[in-house]
């Protein structure tokens, strides 16, 4: 039915002779299974896989998307992309692709879970790709990889915790609105922007901060070679820095760009001559180990980087999120 009505719309549209964009609409199959697609062939006689996983965007367990563009929850697809990877005995090696500002705390900590998990499981080798950005939460997650490989033009870090709250009682004043909350005990609102946050609420909050902040640098500790606590401590202060700076800081262990982390990959794994694939849902596929097209390009010579913002309507909590 939606089909259908869109179909009609778009009717109406040329119709009228209003001067609007084409558009072309695509009924797909909506499965919810991973197609293997390869991106990059191999040599020999039914080479082994190296397997990219995307991590872009905001990481979030929470549907993303909007009209025309699929729904996709991103800690969902990373499961089971693993999933897929750890099942198929000829997949040697995982690259992460990584583009990210970060994201929520529990959903970065899970996705840092499953790598651990699946190297152990599986004994296979992952290698973090860190492209345009890999900030606090994506961070997060790459500390759970064998090796991160970080653009030498990319920014990479921001190793903190944030949250953000508003008020608006003041305005709200002006305009002659004043909100009434009926609730179970003082707390139950904390982070309210219909009234002024007290010293009491904005301790249990700072409490929270930090206890995130303690586990973040924990991870950041087990994963990366870091000669003591004040080493990192000196970096941890919410910047981002530049591949380059990021490897002589020991945030990451070279720089490249994805070409060098599947070649890393198939060092690591003894898989020199390996075909690379990628998991898709079944929107279509440029055939780059780049980059996807979920609907078809409605213009040519144009690339975009579609991260969502991220102080655009996010859900209230706690984030491992840089916030330039």
């Amino acid at each position: 039915m939606k089909w259908i009505l869109l179909s009609c719309l778009a009717s109406l549209l040329l119709l009228s002779g209003c001067g609007v964009p084409s558009l072309l609409i695509t009924p797909v199959e909506n499965a919810a299974d991973l197609t293997e697609i390869q991106v990059q062939k191999g040599t020999g006689f039914l080479p082994k896989k190296i397997a990219i996983i995307e991590v872009e965007g905001m990481l979030i367990n929470a549907p993303t998307g909007g009209l025309l563009q699929p729904n996709e929850n991103p800690l969902s697809k990373f499961t089971q992309a693993l999933d897929m990877a750890a099942a198929d005995d000829n997949v040697k090696a995982v690259v992460l692709r990584i583009n990210s500002p970060g994201g929520a705390v529990a959903t970065s900590d899970t996705m840092y879970d499953e790598i651990l998990k699946f190297r152990k499981k599986t004994g296979k080798p992952v290698i973090a790709s860190a492209q345009e950005l890999c900030a606090s939460g994506a961070y997060y997650l790459s500390c759970a990889c064998d090796k991160i490989v970080v653009h030498p033009a990319g920014l990479m870090g921001s190793i903190g915790v944030i949250f953000q709250d508003f008020d608006v009682s003041g305005t709200m004043g002006l305009i002659g609105i004043r909100a009434e909350t009926i609730k179970s005990a003082d707390m139950k609102d904390i982070g309210s922007p219909f009234r002024h946050m007290t010293d009491k609420e904005r301790a249990v909050l700072q409490s929270l901060v930090n206890e995130y902040f303690t586990r973040f640098k924990g991870v950041v500790m087990a994963g990366r070679p870091f000669k003591d606590l004040a080493e990192l401590e000196a970096i941890a202060d919410g910047r981002v820095f530049t591949g380059e700076d990021a490897v002589t800081l020991h945030l990451a262990d070279q720089t490249g760009r994805l070409d060098d982390a599947i070649a890393l990959a198939k060092e690591t794994a003894h898989v020199p001559n390996a075909q690379v694939i990628m998991y898709k849902r079944p929107y279509g596929f440029t055939g780059s180990i780049y980059a996807d097209v979920s609907m078809p390009a409605p213009r040519e010579n144009v690339t975009t980087l579609q991260l969502p913002k991220a102080d655009s309507m996010i859900p209230g909590g706690f984030y491992y999120l840089w916030l330039p």
